[in-house]
């Protein structure tokens, strides 16, 4: 790997930290169409690599959230190990196929379409999120552990963090406040994402310098993405970043059918 490849590398970790940051989505979303189109990576160690990265960012942003006491730990203790589980099979699933490198397109196609819906329609219609008092989530165990399972499985087969998915749910679902809901997910996923990472090297799924640049600084960026947030209005960001994904869905759809967009 080149010097001017790893300085591009570690760019491309400080711009995904830093809009992450802004956006509350986390880095991976943002890694994973670079490394695979920008870098040329195959679909399968994209995935891997992305996964691995974001254990930086999973890390350094749930420390924040707990410094801030935006963590609600006794309802991690049921849907991390969940989304371990749910990791682990995910990862099993993802391996099986690895070599169907247009499949892993058309199913990344799939995953960014309700991300780019989700973010265009936050954006767009939904700029202040129903909040619920409190410091704690509702809801029962099973739920918990459901959410956490699921979120864990997609985890394992896409690379993503699921904080798309996580947070919404912890709010409509559990009734959490926004803040804790958005707290607890980075704290989930830390679990997630290093059990994940794990996986994904000994599979031999991820080029290690490559995830450790991006990580690096995804971490700077995520620090200047807090300081831009209070500048910024994080719904404009989402509506833009909601059809740069929209674009980066049909990229990936259109991958399986051989075409170029």
């Amino acid at each position: 790997m080149s010097f001017i490849t790893i300085i591009l590398l570690i760019l491309t970790g400080i711009l995904a930290g830093g809009f992450g940051g802004l956006l509350g989505i986390g880095g991976g979303a943002i890694m994973l169409p670079i490394v695979r189109f920008g870098f040329g990576f195959s679909p399968s160690i994209a995935v891997g690599t992305t996964l691995v990265a974001v254990v930086f960012t999973a890390v350094a942003g749930s420390y924040q959230h707990w410094k801030m006491g935006h963590v609600d730990w006794k309802s991690i203790k049921y849907i991390a190990p969940a989304g371990v589980v749910g990791v682990i099979i995910g990862s099993v699933l993802f391996y099986w196929i690895r070599d169907y490198h247009e499949l892993i397109d058309l199913i990344l196609g799939i995953v960014f379409a309700p991300i780019a819906a989700s973010m265009i329609y936050e954006g767009l219609f939904l700029r202040k999120k129903p909040d619920f008092p409190g410091r704690t989530m509702g809801g029962n165990t099973a739920l918990k552990a459901g959410i956490g399972g699921s979120v864990g499985i997609f985890t394992g087969m896409s690379g993503l963090g699921g904080g798309f998915i996580m947070v919404p749910a912890f709010v409509y679902l559990l009734r959490s406040p926004v803040k804790i809901a958005i707290g607890s997910s980075m704290a989930s996923f830390v679990w997630f994402a290093t059990v994940g990472g794990i996986i994904k090297i000994s599979q031999g799924l991820c080029d290690v310098p490559a995830a450790l640049a991006m990580g690096i600084g995804a971490i700077g960026g995520a620090l200047i993405g807090a300081r831009l947030v209070s500048r910024i209005k994080p719904a404009t960001l989402k509506t833009i970043f909601g059809f740069i994904f929209l674009y980066i869905s049909l990229k990936y759809i259109f991958s399986y059918f051989g075409i170029t967009i």
